[in-house]
């Protein structure tokens, strides 16, 4: 296997190339950090690092270098919570009740169920299958640990919800297969994880690097920006009407943790754009464009699935207008033209919901306040 050597232990080692690459130019380690140890090797440098294709030792995390990633990674330690701390009784006692719920009410409920529970690992997979590989930087790599654990906790969080309700736990879970809206979602998704089931897919050149560009887009600003929201709303409003008030708060913590994951996504992919400026070209933005536009059509789809007929306060028309503004709004945290008519947003009060900065009851509900949760901006 090939590594890095020096003439000299006390040499400064070969400068990193950030232009575009050749093939022949990737000599080095192995991007695991389980390659052979080059002895003597001179100590690894701030600017040896990179976040693709990076050739420094990728098991060093300090010095560092993206101190964002490190800060996401203490944020999301800070946020740490279990499913299991939050009360489902209300929740239980409302599902039973024949007059508790609306038809379209529990439609809606068991939809959002089905698209997350399969979701959720889902990118969970390609967090620990694709993404931590090919991203060579250890403080990115740090937070992907987090975010992995995370990704645990919310599929525990639909299990947990789902054996609380006594809901059919084989319809849940393979809606990703049996719903018409949900499956072509997942399908879409799953042309973006192809690299997963490849042991031989690296990174190197440009198709390869434009290709885990475009996975990391898919699953950053697609699946985690877009895609969970229509679901977050749904939700959250119930529990503005005092229903579902255990899985709202649940989903609360969880709409607070996809908005570290999506900030997160977006820095890696605007790093790697700015190390990497060859990849960033005028059909290559034209082409995440196109994705973007579809995704939010696919989720619009999906909304008019969920809802039907709406139910108080919320309609698939809404959603639709909310995926769009959410659309525009991804197009500019990529540098990217919008994709929609600028439109408003409809849901202001989803801006309150991702804020938990707020008094709970100490004997109806666990505290939600953390030791660093003032320091939290969302976007």
């Amino acid at each position: 296997m090939s590594v890095l050597n020096w003439n000299e232990p006390n040499e400064q080692p070969t400068t990193l190339v950030l232009t575009q690459p050749d093939a022949g130019d990737l000599a080095g380690p192995d991007p695991t950090g389980l390659g052979d140890i080059a002895r003597g090797a001179a100590r690894v440098r701030v600017d040896d690092k990179a976040m693709i294709n990076c050739r420094a030792d990728v098991n060093q995390l300090l010095p560092l270098k993206y101190r964002w990633a490190w800060e996401k990674y203490l944020s999301g330690c800070n946020n740490h919570w279990m499913p299991t701390e939050i009360s489902m009784q209300a929740d239980i006692a409302l599902w039973k009740s024949p007059n508790g719920l609306t038809e379209d009410e529990r439609r809606a409920i068991k939809r959002n169920l089905g698209f997350f529970a399969a979701s959720e690992s889902l990118v969970a997979n390609n967090i620990v299958l694709a993404i931590y590989r090919h991203l060579t930087n250890p403080e990115c790599r740090q937070y992907l640990l987090r975010q992995a654990f995370e990704e645990a906790v919310h599929t525990h969080t639909f299990q947990y919800i789902v054996e609380s309700l006594g809901l059919d736990e084989g319809e849940l879970f393979n809606m990703y297969r049996e719903v018409p809206s949900i499956t072509d979602k997942a399908s879409w998704a799953l042309k973006y994880t192809q690299h997963l089931s490849d042991p031989t897919f690296s990174t190197g050149a440009t198709d390869t690097d434009q290709s885990f560009l475009r996975d990391l887009i898919a699953f950053y600003v697609v699946f985690e920006g877009m895609w969970f929201y229509t679901g977050f709303a749904q939700i959250l409003s119930l529990g503005r009407r005092n229903k579902m008030v255990g899985i709202a708060e649940q989903y609360q913590y969880i709409l607070r943790d996809e908005s570290i994951h999506l900030n997160f996504g977006i820095d890696v992919i605007n790093q790697i754009k700015a190390e990497n400026p060859y990849l960033w070209t005028a059909g290559f933005q034209d082409e995440v464009r196109g994705m973007l536009r579809s995704a939010a059509e696919l989720e619009a789809a999906y909304g008019r699935d969920t809802m039907p007929n709406g139910f108080l306060g919320l309609s698939a028309a809404q959603c639709e207008q909310y995926m769009h503004f959410i659309a525009n709004r991804r197009c500019a945290q990529l540098g990217l033209e919008a994709v929609f008519a600028v439109t408003e947003n409809p849901f202001p009060w989803m801006s309150e919901a991702m804020d938990l900065k707020k008094e709970k009851n100490f004997f109806e509900t666990r505290v939600i306040e953390y030791q660093n949760g003032g320091s939290l901006a969302w976007d």
